[in-house]
């Protein structure tokens, strides 16, 4: 039983590999087998947005790896500029800094997450969930603008072949002023860019283990 997360959102993830929900959804670009949909919320006046493609060459059991290891994360990412997990009353809650090109502020993140394994008439599947969380543990910094509204699901498996198949859902609100040319470049180009970056991140993670040892 999950303290954070419903069956239902695990099982919604996973559904998407299968059945893309995408019905008053734009398609937003496609690049290098990636496809990336967008919503836009009339609410908060941003988008939503759905990404499906595949990692060659990357095993699913080891993307999941690599997702969850935020040591690791600090090697290869280069936006992270802190990630570390906190506990208060025997909560878990994880604070992240990402770094925000010049002259806008920081942002920072906290946020819970929870990894299962299913198995689904005979397939592996691996579902990470995680949202904002209000945790005390991380007060806000000067300097440095708090996302309140933050949620991300992926649901892998294997794409038949040695690689990846990959369905991924998220949304934040960065608050502050921030132009509209970056947010659709972070969406355009950040993404597509950081699956490079983590294809990458688990050819390299098997030296990473060893070294760590």
């Amino acid at each position: 039983m999950s303290l954070h997360f419903t069956e239902d959102e695990f099982q919604a993830a996973w559904r998407e590999l299968d059945e893309p929900k995408v019905e008053g959804w734009e398609l937003f670009t496609e690049t290098m087998g990636i496809k990336i949909y967008r919503r836009y919320s009339q609410e908060t006046g941003l988008y939503e947005y759905k990404v499906f493609g595949c990692l060659k060459n990357c095993a699913p059991d080891q993307c999941a790896e690599v997702y969850m290891d935020l040591a690791y994360r600090k090697q290869w990412d280069s936006y992270v500029k802190e990630l570390t997990e906190k506990d208060h009353d025997g909560q878990s809650a994880i604070y992240w800094e990402v770094k925000y090109p010049f002259p806008l502020s920081n942002r920072d993140y906290v946020y819970v997450r929870e990894r299962r394994d299913l198995e689904i008439e005979g397939r592996k599947i691996w579902v990470v969930l995680a949202k904002s969380s209000s945790a005390s543990q991380c007060p806000e910094k000067s300097g440095v603008i708090r996302v309140k509204d933050y949620k991300q699901s992926m649901a892998i498996e294997t794409d038949g072949d040695c690689g990846t198949k990959v369905f991924m859902n998220y949304f934040d609100n960065p608050g502050g002023m921030i132009p509209t040319w970056l947010v659709n470049w972070a969406a355009k180009s950040g993404v597509p860019g950081f699956l490079t970056d983590m294809q990458k991140a688990c050819n390299n993670y098997h030296n990473f283990c060893k070294n760590k040892k």
